[in-house]
């Protein structure tokens, strides 16, 4: 299978299931910025730039993203089915997960008393992009489930995975011995 198809020529796409639709269409902006989240978060995510753990639950935190992105790439109409029933869909146990990890990422960095500046090592700032990314999708999300209903565990991932990539920032720039800058008003 080529990559190029020419099919997309004329600024349309497929959605999963193959309505053609606009490649601005709401549904597409969405699982486009999930897309651009995951190679942040790739890039972050360099054997070289983060120790073995952090890494693990980054590429986890991809292919949960690929997922959504999957799913959000599903017109209603068939994301209650047929395709959708093909994939395991991101849900409670992810979302348990992602708390649990957050909570221990907590107690590995010093309690916020400021708000702190994106950046620190490479990686620590790839995290803090990915988080802000992870903000746009969210807010697309929201937007798109103002149209189409999404599931709620969707909306409650985005929500739960800016906070946990604010604090895997810390924890990064913190084993990368990099103090953080504060934002003093």
């Amino acid at each position: 299978m080529g990559v190029y198809t020419g099919k997309g020529d004329h600024g349309e796409t497929d959605l999963l299931g193959g309505e053609r639709v606009p490649k601005d269409h709401l549904r597409v902006r969405t699982y486009g910025t999930a897309d651009e989240l995951s190679a942040f978060i790739g890039l972050a995510a360099s054997p070289k730039a983060v120790k073995a753990d952090i890494r693990r639950k980054l590429v986890r935190i991809q292919r949960e993203l690929f997922t959504l992105g999957a799913e959000l790439a599903m017109p209603k109409s068939i994301s209650g089915g047929g395709a959708g029933a093909r994939i395991k869909l991101v849900g409670q146990a992810e979302l348990v997960a992602l708390k649990m990890e957050l909570e221990t990422f907590e107690r590995k960095v010093p309690r916020l008393t400021n708000f702190i500046l994106p950046g620190g090592s490479p990686a620590g700032a790839a995290l803090g992009v990915a988080r802000a990314v992870c903000r746009r999708l969210e807010r697309e999300a929201v937007k798109l489930h103002r149209h189409e209903p999404l599931r709620p565990e969707v909306l409650r991932y985005l929500n739960l995975l800016g906070d946990w990539l604010f604090v895997c920032s810390r924890v990064v720039n913190k084993s990368d011995d990099v103090t953080e800058e504060a934002w003093k008003g």
